[in-house]
């Protein structure tokens, strides 16, 4: 494989100018494409084969208004909201919500009763003839406009449910991650030409993936929560890509080779890292499809998508850069502010054994077994705060006061109870008399943790019930109640000759939260096991994929405690502008899909050069020492870039985006800092050679991938190409 990277690089060298112009054109016609589809994500979650999505399909084919998205309008008046004015007011805001594109019907809060015991605020509801990722951008942008006649009459109005408006973001999260990416990538590299290649064709490849995205969401369902996931690989992944064949191709310049002949190496050795990164955190992402959940399937895919683009830019178009800047690349910037870095970034080049991460790889080996058990114990208590994780879909209540649902939210709770944020849409089928559905009411009132119950609607030989708990959405006491009330169903449905289904929103996040958690362990064994093959392949021998993964299971261990204690418990919660919330139901698997993929890309990188000097060298301990102090700098270039991107997204109002960046962000610094740069070199510093070891028949049998470049070598040192351009 390195020789087949090295020719690649070098041909890429030579055409540039016809590598840029494929890239530009893929660029522009995704872009149209994307334009031209018309395509949105959505914050939609279902899962066929739940009973709340069965409930959903039984409405869509005999109630379709009560199947599609809704949008819950709180209006709230300072006195008596059921005064002439106020209701005229409200009325009309009504009327003219009813003529919205898509809308199908509007609940008027005094026809429906859904005025508070207090007569301070009132409830109507918008109900969509489609579901909520269908709404067009027109309709829920004239909601505002839909409810002036209310706000001219003095009250406050907002906005909740599965569609409402949202606020936009003050400054793209992508643009703070790329500004700490392009002043790390400064400072490592000393010069203003190394550091913008890596943010150029990382951004090439965003673009293609978030505008493919885009245009897949016309044809099949994205949540939006993947682009986000797809924007953070695609960013962290492109620039980090970037950065390890960079740092190779300076090394190469530097000792005095051509720059075609410098990229052609750089490819075919570093190249080949990324190769096997890339394709260990393909493999995890994919392996969400093991879930057998749609829209995490879509999401793993779509990341997936992301890293792949990124691998090919890394080596195609970065090769073609190379090209561009030539000898450049070698060049330190004069200017102030950078030479401060120069001397440490020189020695990265000239005199790899003077860098502080060869002082502290001897100090970790000097004193392996003590670093190996205190990290392991360190990293263990960390990980402690897992055993509390109580999964869920944070909803309105843990949104930011900014937002328009928040204000709902704390509006109905306050006035009407918190129950009336999660209300539960239980379908009662086989309703022939009017007297049956509210028989199935009656009953479902009697039941412990449920406020009222009333008949909403009847219609072919369905009804649907709304059932409101004294409990909030997220309460674990409401997830009881939906257990309950399927557990007990017959004694509900009595002698009335129905069948109940417990449908709704509320109903739906307590569904794909379980779903979630019991195909937790099916998904780690799956990925666990394809990675275990991978890097076995990679790397030759059983012991560093082992120890790769127990590496794994610490990092990720202590990233699932630290997200517990802070967005659960509320730990710094004022330093992150967060509330206490649930922990987001499909975060763990995201993320031990992400964190596994982007920690075996820091042991590809870290023992690759270990094992680069072993092969030549043979004393396992000194290949320890040499091989992780030259990967220091990079890796740690590359994780402070990663978990910067990562963690720019904590900027985001959503606390679902939130939860996810800061996940992914700890769990990079803590793999790459504690596991890959010291708790690695620890473990193979005891191990020794036996590290390396593997049967006979296994190096006859398993091809040699040559992930180290020793074939390539041999091959440069028997037939040397000419160095000319």
């Amino acid at each position: 494989m390195s020789t087949l990277l090295y020719r690649l690089a070098r041909w890429c060298f030579q055409h540039r100018r016809r590598v840029l112009a494929v890239w530009f054109v893929l660029v522009i016609a995704v872009i149209g494409v994307a334009q031209a589809s018309g395509g949105k994500t959505s914050d939609t979650f279902t899962i066929p084969g739940t009973e709340s999505q069965r409930a959903t399909s039984v409405l869509k084919k005999d109630l379709p208004a009560a199947s599609g998205g809704s949008t819950q309008v709180v209006f709230a008046a300072g006195s008596d909201i059921t005064a002439a004015r106020y209701e005229k007011a409200i009325d009309t805001a009504v009327t003219e919500l009813g003529t919205l594109p898509q809308v199908a019907t509007v609940a008027n809060p005094y026809r429906a009763g859904t005025v508070s015991p207090d007569k301070r605020i009132a409830l109507a509801t918008v109900s969509y003839m489609v579901q909520a990722g269908d709404v067009k951008n027109s309709t829920v942008d004239g909601l505002g406009p839909a409810v002036r006649a209310a706000r001219s009459a003095g009250l406050q109005v907002e906005f909740s449910g599965t569609v409402y408006p949202k606020p936009g973001n003050a400054a793209s999260p992508e643009l703070v991650g790329l500004a700490v990416a392009l002043i790390i990538l400064l400072l490592t590299f000393g010069s203003l030409v190394c550091a913008g290649m890596p943010i150029v064709t990382a951004l090439f490849g965003v673009v293609i993936s978030m505008m493919g995205m885009t245009a897949l969401a016309a044809v099949t369902d994205i949540a939006s929560a993947a682009t986000s996931v797809g924007a953070m690989l695609g960013i962290s992944c492109g620039i980090d890509y970037a950065l390890f064949i960079l740092s190779r191709y300076r090394t190469h310049l530097l000792a005095g080779h051509h720059p075609r002949e410098a990229a052609g190496r750089a490819a075919g050795t570093a190249g080949s890292s990324v190769v096997f990164a890339a394709l260990s955190v393909v493999i995890a992402l994919c392996g969400l499809a093991v879930a057998g959940i749609p829209f995490l399937t879509t999401m793993g895919l779509a990341a997936a998508g992301s890293v792949l683009v990124a691998l090919l830019i890394a080596l195609t178009l970065l090769p073609a850069a190379f090209g561009f800047a030539g000898p450049r690349a070698a060049r330190f910037s004069r200017l102030p502010v950078l030479r401060r870095a120069l001397p440490a970034t020189r020695t990265a080049v000239e005199g790899p054994e003077k860098l502080t991460g060869t002082r502290w790889a001897t100090w970790v080996v000097r004193h392996r077994v003590a670093v190996l058990v205190t990290g392991v114990i360190a990293l263990g208590v960390l990980a402690l705060p897992t055993a509390h994780m109580d999964l869920g879909l944070p909803g309105a209540g843990s949104r930011p006061t900014s937002d328009t649902s928040r204000r709902a939210y704390d509006l109905t709770s306050e006035h009407l109870g918190v129950g009336y944020n999660g209300t539960l849409s239980v379908v009662a089928e086989n309703i022939t008399r009017t007297a049956q559905a509210q028989q199935i009411a009656t009953s479902l009132g009697k039941v412990p943790g449920v406020a009222t119950a009333s008949v909403a609607t009847i219609t072919h030989r369905i009804a649907l019930i709304s059932v409101v708990p004294t409990t909030g959405p997220n309460d674990p006491a409401t997830t009881d109640l939906v257990h309950h009330i399927r557990d007990d169903r017959t004694a509900i449905e009595g002698d009335s000759g129905t069948r109940i289904l417990v449908g709704g929103p509320t109903a739906t996040n307590i569904d794909v939260s379980t779903k979630l958690g019991n195909a937790l362990p099916a998904f780690l064994i799956t990925v666990v096991s394809l990675a275990f093959i991978l890097l076995t392949f990679a790397f030759r021998t059983i012991l560093v994929p082992i120890k790769s993964i127990i590496g794994f299971l610490l990092s990720v261990g202590a990233s699932f405690g630290a997200e517990v204690a802070v967005f659960q418990w509320g730990w710094f919660k004022d330093v992150f502008g967060i509330d206490k919330s649930q922990s987001l139901s499909f975060l763990p698997i995201i993320v031990l899909a992400i964190v596994f993929g982007l920690s075996s890309d820091y042991e590809v990188f870290v023992v690759s050069r270990i094992k680069e000097h072993f092969t030549r060298h043979g004393d396992a301990r000194q290949a320890v020492i040499v091989g992780t102090g030259q990967s220091a700098r990079v890796v740690t270039a590359a994780a402070l870039i990663m978990a910067a991107v990562f963690a720019s997204f904590l900027f985001t109002p959503d606390p679902m985006i939130k939860s996810i960046g800061f996940s992914f962000a700890v769990g990079v610094l803590i793999d790459a800092f504690v596991v890959r740069l010291t708790l690695v070199p620890a473990a193979m510093a005891i191990a020794g050679k036996r590290i390396w070891y593997h049967p006979r028949w296994y190096g006859r049998l398993v091809p040699d991938p040559d992930i180290e470049g020793e074939q390539l070598e041999r091959h440069l040192a028997q037939h040397r190409e000419p160095t000319t351009v």
